[in-house]
């Protein structure tokens, strides 16, 4: 179910029938029920009374928030990073997650490895609290990049951009990868701004 709201299979409004999952996955209604509470949790899904179960649809403010909530998080652990040093580690992971990014045109996988690129900043920083407010983005930061990376071009850009951080980070240049990080963020929010306005 996750997979088909993050793609857009599932658009918002879309009601989730329990009875139907249930058929389709040849379970009873329980565990249904469970993973559409638990979606609801995840900010993917809502209740609504009389209507059931729906896929949210995000508000421009909320998706704006939840674009500088990100900024914001990220901006704070290039700063933990300049303090703390390079994790190498950390920074080999990143160019192997990259490598990956390069081979792939699905905007559902390229999603999820950029994700894990960016989680793997994150967790150079060495902070538990960036980590663990990065980590409750989850899955509706995921959706709303993944509108961004469906436009033309912005795959590609994404990638030229990673590759540059990399080599930033590789070099120490630690003021550089704050800068491009923070005009690659703010590329993203303009992406998507383009796309509400269509």
């Amino acid at each position: 179910i996750t997979e088909q709201i993050i793609k857009g299979e599932l658009g918002p409004g879309d009601k989730l029938i329990e009875h139907i999952y249930a058929e389709e996955y040849g379970t009873s209604r329980a565990p249904v029920r469970e993973a559409i509470y638990l979606l609801s949790i995840e900010g993917l899904v809502e209740r609504i009374p009389r209507k059931g179960a729906v896929v949210k649809d995000y508000t421009e403010n909320e998706i704006y928030d939840l674009l500088e909530i990100r900024n914001m998080l990220e901006t704070m652990a290039i700063e933990r990073i300049r303090r703390n040093g390079i994790d190498q580690e950390c920074l080999q992971k990143m160019a192997a997650i990259l490598t990956e990014m390069k081979n792939i045109t699905d905007v559902h996988q390229y999603t999820q490895l950029n994700h894990s690129f960016h989680m793997k900043l994150v967790e150079m920083s060495k902070s538990e609290t960036i980590k663990t407010m990065y980590s409750r983005l989850g899955w509706p930061l995921l959706r709303i990049q993944s509108l961004s990376f469906a436009s033309q071009g912005n795959i590609e850009k994404s990638v030229y951009e990673h590759e540059i951080l990399i080599e930033h980070l590789t070099k120490g240049n630690i003021a550089e990868a704050a800068k491009l990080l923070t005009s690659h963020n703010q590329d993203v929010i303009s992406s998507i701004q383009r796309k509400l306005a269509q």
